[in-house]
């Protein structure tokens, strides 16, 4: 796909959801696909590999929880894999400290190039297991936004993501279309690790593409023995 009719495209779809992106976003969103695509045929960063389904399977997609960030000083991707939805919403947040965490070095390889290559300031790239990374006082309950997309079961991922955020900040969970029996299993990881559900956001993005945005916040402290040790939360969900 050509640089114009790509540009086209992204801010056409981009409007449809009430963001714009303007010329030098879109160059580094094209640069950033186009990296994707060479790094895929040596690893596997994405099925996705069709230009158009990349517009609005990846990047529409992670920006559409664009509106929920913007008051933030800083905010993490847990399990960011290729960058999704962290990179995306750092390049419309140029301001904002990101950190992107992954537990696959490869993928943060990747995610190198691409912050070297569209020289992104303002992004910390970790590999770390989660697990791991949430008992370094650095991070655990210093973040104000938390946001993933697609990694594991509510009441696993609230494990994941609630040790990192502070006090009255926020979990973004972006998921799938039918959630209601996820959000049912997770009212004791709720009440466990100190969130509560306060918005549940249902979003037709483009064609079948559908999404429940949840937003959690933190109403008190996550107790110090959470999250557990590595591969636990996911063997013994909350």
């Amino acid at each position: 796909m050509e640089y114009k009719e790509f540009e086209k495209e992204l801010v056409q779809k981009s409007e449809k959801i009430s963001e714009k992106i303007s010329v030098n976003q879109a160059e580094n969103f094209y640069k950033y696909m186009l990296l994707l695509l060479e790094w895929n045929q040596k690893m596997n960063l994405t099925a996705i590999t069709d230009e158009k389904e990349i517009i609005y399977k990846h990047f529409i997609d992670s920006i559409s929880i664009n509106k929920y960030i913007k008051e933030a000083n800083n905010i993490m991707d847990v399990g960011t894999g290729a960058g999704f939805p962290g990179i995306p919403l750092k390049l419309l947040n140029k301001d904002i400290n990101f950190v992107l965490v992954d537990s696959l070095n490869k993928r943060i390889n990747f995610l190198e190039e691409v912050k070297k290559q569209l020289k992104i300031e303002k992004l910390e790239l970790i590999h770390s297991r989660v697990e791991d990374l949430a008992k370094n006082k650095i991070y655990r309950e210093k973040i104000d936004v938390v946001v993933s997309r697609a990694v594991a079961n509510l009441s696993i991922l609230l494990e994941y993501m609630l040790p990192f955020v502070k006090k009255d900040g926020i979990c973004i969970c972006m998921k799938g279309p039918n959630v209601e029996e996820e959000i049912e299993k997770a009212n004791n990881a709720l009440e466990t690790l100190g969130g509560k559900i306060e918005i549940i956001e249902h979003i037709k993005l483009l064609g079948e593409l559908e999404r429940n945005i949840l937003i959690i916040r933190k109403v008190k402290e996550t107790p110090t023995k959470y999250p557990r040790k590595a591969g636990i939360p996911a063997k013994q969900p909350l």
